[in-house]
Parts: structure tokens; C-alpha cells; sequence
């Protein structure tokens, strides 16, 4: 075990997989010379070589089609987007072509996109949004949004293994603020199964991504009231451990859906109707969300704050459904 920041640990999962196949390559604006917009990729490509760390014009949709006729010819690539907004450039292709192309012809497209997302940091409306929501009805897509630096590297080499298109969103406020103990050498996390961040009897919070973080503070707050809540990290939206939400639901009979997108059209909207529509027996009160207001990230960092999902605000819903 090492100790390693989230960065990181998927700089390492990166490596570890490019060192093992051959077939893996990384292309995106600025990966190479400069080792990525976040230095992620910082000194591939004087390891790799620059034919498996590309540096790539500036236009996303130009790398997402590479990616896929690469990935169709046996390759295995790995697309950087310095920021998860500008895959908006590209999006005809990846959800119009990349997603469909194994139903409409049984040919498996295995790419990675990496998707620096989230906000936090005062990035303004242009580089701090979190796109799951946009793409986890579009069917051929998996979406890993990982916590932890452990769940960060193993996910990342299981993403580029994937015969299927994957998004990667990697939190940029989670980058270098989070450390954890990372397993050396080649390992997987599998998608699709959920993971208890802390267990609880009396409140169920659902999240993903930095929001897992943002729940557990809210946990050990509302610990010294007496209310026990269990924080429930997704790790994946697709694949959906719905199971795992079940469980946890059921047990504590209360449920708050905890996400960084915005409230309306988010993806905790879905997970939130399907709990009500499945656990509705189970249910002592209704189903909430915390989510981002429905608005342009702002550049202000007291408005962004205003905004965002704060740990104040997932302690009021925490306490206003355990009086309910």
C-alpha cells in the first residue's frame, strides 16, 4: 500500500495499464510536452513515447473520433478533455456513433474519456459542471464517478480494459485534497457495485463523487445529535447498483439523494423515482434531493458556495426528515 493523492492514483492506474498493453494510448490537448491541463499525465510521454501520449489539436471532437476508429482497429485509447464541459464539442459523436456502434453492428468500442469535472474552485461557468446527468440516459455508456484515490486507480484500469465506451469523471476539487492507501501494482474495482462509506441506522444518503465527501462531513456532524446516517457511494451511475440502494433504503427507511448536477434533470431525480416508485412500502417519509441550483456555475467563490451543495445544506435535510 501507498499513500497517494487522487491525481495520483490515476496517474498510476494510467500507467500501470500502459505498461501492461501495448495497445493503450492517451491523446488530448496538451498531455504530452506539458503532461496534461492538471498534470496527470506528467512525464508519459518521455516514458511512453510520443506515439502512445499524443497531444492533439484543439478539438474534441476530432479526439473522441480518433478514439473511436482507434478503438475499432484493436487499440485501446484513453481521451483526456481538459475539462469535462468541452466534451459538449463532441457530443454528436460519442453519444451518436461511439455509444451505438455495438448495438447497431456487435463491434466493441473500448475507449476511455476522462472527464475533469465539478466545481469548487472558482472555474466559472465554463469549466465547472458535472455532466452525468447528460449522459447517463444514453444508452452504451458506463459513467464510473469515483471518491477515493483506491476506487480512482482501480477503476481507471478496469475502464480502459471495458469493451464499452467509458466516462471517467474525475473531480478536480478531489485531485490533490483527498489521500488515501493505494494498493501497488495492477488491481480492479468493478463497476456497478456500490460502496458503504459509513454505515448508519436511521438515514440513507446516496452519492457519488465528491458529494460522498460533502455526506460523510454532514454524517459525523449530525453524529454528536444522535442521528446515525449511512453514506452510500455509488462509485457508478452506469451500471446502477440499485441493489445496493435497496438494502440500504430499507433498512433506514429514509432516503436523501445527494448530487453535484443540477436538482432538475440530474440524475438523482431518476434514482429518487425509482426508490419511491420500488421502496415506497419501506418509506417512513419522502424521498429528498441536494443538489445544485438550477443555474450557470458562478465564478463568484460566495456565490459558487451559494450554489453548490454545502455540508450545512445536506445537515438541514438530514434533520428535517428525521423530524418528519
Amino acid at each position: 500500500m501507498a499513500t497517494m493523492t487522487y491525481l495520483q492514483a490515476i496517474s498510476e492506474g494510467l500507467k500501470e495499464e500502459m505498461r501492461r498493453d501495448e495497445r493503450v494510448f492517451i491523446i488530448g490537448q496538451d498531455v504530452g510536452v506539458y503532461g496534461g491541463a492538471f498534470k496527470v499525465t506528467d512525464g508519459m510521454q518521455k516514458e511512453f513515447g510520443e506515439w502512445r501520449v499524443i497531444d492533439a489539436p484543439l478539438s474534441e471532437t476530432a479526439i473522441v473520433g480518433a478514439c473511436t476508429g482507434a478503438a475499432l482497429g484493436g487499440m485501446r485509447p484513453v481521451a483526456e478533455m481538459q475539462f469535462a464541459d468541452f466534451v459538449s464539442c463532441a457530443w454528436d459523436h460519442l453519444t451518436t456513433v461511439s455509444a451505438k456502434q455495438y448495438y447497431r453492428m456487435g463491434t466493441p468500442i473500448p475507449m476511455t474519456v476522462r472527464l475533469p469535472c465539478g466545481g469548487g474552485f472558482s472555474g466559472g461557468p465554463f469549466h465547472s459542471q458535472m455532466y452525468d446527468g447528460y449522459f447517463a440516459g444514453c444508452p452504451g455508456l458506463k459513467l464510473v464517478m469515483p471518491a477515493t484515490p483506491e476506487d480512482a486507480k482501480g477503476m481507471m484500469i478496469e475502464a480502459i480494459r471495458d469493451p464499452n465506451p467509458v466516462l471517467f469523471f474525475e473531480h478536480k476539487h478531489l485531485y490533490r485534497r483527498i489521500k488515501g492507501e493505494v494498493p501497488e501494482g495492477v488491481y480492479t474495482v468493478p463497476f456497478g457495485k456500490a460502496r458503504v462509506a459509513r454505515e448508519g441506522a436511521d438515514v440513507t444518503i446516496v452519492a457519488w463523487s465528491a458529494m460522498v465527501h460533502v455526506a460523510t462531513e454532514a454524517a459525523e456532524q449530525l453524529a454528536g445529535e444522535g442521528i446515525d446516517v449511512e453514506v452510500l457511494d455509488m462509485r457508478t451511475i452506469a451500471p446502477l447498483d440499485f441493489e445496493a440502494i435497496a438494502k440500504s433504503v430499507t433498512k433506514t427507511s429514509k432516503a436523501i439523494v445527494l448530487y453535484e448536477d443540477t436538482k432538475t434533470g440530474g440524475f438523482g431525480g431518476e434514482i429518487s423515482a425509482r426508490i419511491a416508485e420500488e421502496l415506497f412500502e419501506t418509506l417512513d417519509a419522502p424521498v429528498r434531493r441536494v443538489a445544485t441550483a438550477d443555474c450557470p456555475i458562478p465564478f463568484s467563490p460566495v456565490l459558487e458556495k451559494e450554489v453548490l451543495p454545502q455540508t450545512a445544506d445536506v445537515v438541514e435535510a438530514v434533520r428535517a426528515l428525521s423530524a418528519y
